[in-house]
């Protein structure tokens, strides 16, 4: 089994990339979807509030609108949250990775994971893929989906220079062109990425 992280900035088509992979037979796993559920528990709200006050709640569950915003303009709550969500993120993922391997299942799993870089976390994922554009390309792609430019641009800047991840990472997908385009590419990593794992399981 290969385990991927695929990264990239906002904007820059990782869920995209991330059917595709779906769509050729890897076995993805939509962190967004994990971490939805997991503000949904009770003791992860109780851990949310103690940081963040009772504005956090709206109805006795997590405002994520309101979270998602205080988040963004203030670093360090940003990673109060993700020291509280993200142990509990890669614990769902190493039981799904689990019992993939109990059913014989996913010898490719593409992790969608936007702060690889930002938080250290490569060793946790045998290939890391970054998905990258230029800031204008995300930026109109944005506005087609009615996210201003200056809210794109802002994010962009909150995050690690996408070069730097491109030049860190073992494969990297141009972004910038046709939808056709893309697939190739894709196609073609999903194709050593399933030789890589035969080899490894040949040894």
């Amino acid at each position: 089994m290969i385990i991927v992280g695929l990264t990239g900035n906002f904007g820059m088509g990782k869920s995209t990339v991330a059917r595709m992979f779906k769509e050729l037979g890897a076995h993805t796993i939509d962190l967004d979807e994990v971490v939805h559920k997991l503000l949904s528990e009770v003791e992860v709200i109780e851990e949310v509030k103690d940081v963040f006050g009772e504005d956090v709640l709206k109805d006795g569950l997590i405002n994520k609108t309101w979270l998602a915003e205080i988040v963004f303009n203030y670093p360090h709550l940003r990673k109060a949250l993700e020291d509280i969500l993200h142990p509990r993120v890669f614990e769902v993922i190493e039981r799904e990775i689990a019992e993939l391997k109990k059913l014989g299942k996913g010898n490719v799993v593409v992790i969608e994971a936007p702060v690889i870089f930002e938080r250290g976390y490569q060793n946790r994922f045998d290939i890391i893929i970054t998905v990258h554009t230029t800031n204008e390309k995300a930026v109109e792609r944005l506005k087609n989906k009615g996210v201003s430019e200056e809210e794109t641009r802002n994010r962009l800047k909150s995050q690690f220079p996408v070069e730097m991840k491109v030049v860190r990472s073992d494969y990297t997908i141009d972004n910038n062109g046709t939808i056709e385009n893309t697939r190739e590419q894709i196609r073609d990593i999903y194709e050593k990425l399933c030789l890589l794992d035969i080899r490894h399981r040949n040894n």
